[in-house]
Formats: C-alpha cells, sequence, structure tokens
C-alpha cells in the first residue's frame, strides 16, 4: 500500500520527477502515512519483530505527533492511495475505517462519538475528500465519491456522490456604518 500512497502523492505534487521526488521527501503528509503504514505493518509481525521494532516505531510517531500535529492510530485500517494535503491538527480514531484514495487536510477530525449501541467511528468510502477543519464523527457512513467541504462537522450518513459544506459566507450591509471617523486625505 505504501507504493500506492507514494504513487498518488507523486502524481498530485508537479514539476520535473527530481521536483517531485524531492518534495514527496519534504512533505510531513508523506511522512505520516509512511509511519503509520509500518505500524500497521508491525501487527501482521510475529511477536519477536514486534518486539524489536516497536519502539522505533513509537519513537518516530511520536515525532510526527509532536512535530506536525498528525496523530493517525495503527489499527485504523485505511485503504491505498491515502493522501495528507497538508498537517496540523489531523486525529484518526483507531476505531475508524478509510477507503482508498482519500485526501485529508489539516484541522480534520475522524473520531468515535455516541452513546450505547450509537456509539463507534466513521466508516469512510472511496475517493472521499475531507477540507480543512472537517469533523466526521461517530458511527456514521460516509459513501464513495463524497467532497466534505471546509469546517463541516459530520454526524450523520453521507450518500455516495454528495458535496457536504456548510451555509456560504453573508455579506450583511448595515446604512450609516461605512462612514469613517477620519476620512482619507482629499487629493492633491
Amino acid at each position: 500500500m505504501i507504493k500506492k500512497d507514494l504513487q498518488r502523492a507523486y502524481d498530485l505534487t508537479r514539476g520535473s520527477t527530481l521536483a517531485r521526488v524531492i518534495e514527496l521527501y519534504r512533505t510531513p503528509g508523506v511522512h505520516a502515512v509512511i509511519i503509520f503504514r509500518f505500524g500497521a505493518w508491525l501487527f501482521t509481525q510475529s511477536l519477536v519483530v514486534r518486539l524489536f521494532l516497536t519502539p522505533l516505531y513509537l519513537l518516530l510517531d511520536h515525532r510526527i505527533r509532536a512535530k506536525w500535529g498528525i496523530q493517525i492510530q495503527r489499527r485504523v485500517r485505511i485503504g491505498a492511495g491515502f493522501y495528507i494535503g497538508h498537517y496540523g491538527g489531523i486525529f484518526v480514531s483507531d476505531l475508524a475505517t478509510i477507503g482508498e484514495n482519500c485526501n485529508i487536510s489539516q484541522d480534520v477530525t475522524i473520531g468515535v462519538a455516541g452513546d450505547g449501541a450509537r456509539r463507534g467511528a466513521p466508516e469512510i468510502g472511496n475517493n472521499v475528500y475531507m477540507g480543512p477543519g472537517a469533523k466526521v464523527n461517530g458511527k456514521i457512513r460516509i459513501g464513495d465519491n463524497v467532497n466534505i467541504g471546509p469546517n463541516a462537522v459530520v454526524t450523520h450518513n453521507i450518500p455516495a456522490d454528495a458535496l457536504v459544506h456548510v451555509r456560504p459566507m453573508q455579506v450583511m450591509i448595515f446604512p450609516g456604518r461605512s462612514k469613517a471617523k477620519n476620512p482619507p486625505p482629499a487629493s492633491a
């Protein structure tokens, strides 16, 4: 899966081959995905391998959390082609499931919510984009090809091929407020 993750990140960058490779090397999201895949891989290994490599994983995971604010639990099931566009304030619960070719931006939370039988984490389909500040919480299902806009809070199921966004900005004009106390100087 790391190969598909890296290929997707490579495809989403611009420039020459060398410029793209350098950009991948410099991108915190790429580092976080590689370390997540390494941690997930460790769960499939023998006890001896886990005992030997877990300290390395924990050190790398701590670095990603402390330096870039990306916390992806290693028990999360994430499909190939996972892409983190910007770093900072990212949290993904270990109970969540994310499909293939998912994009997440900064300040995205995919978390647990609910009580009793309704308690759980999201199941996110393929080709889903989550904009900056999006919060997806609870035992819900997000369909394939969904675009979750910036600062949207999603707590209910979303069907496939949907767009979720908050209300557009509104401009309000108040008569009389446009008069400045200190008018600009008259031009000469």
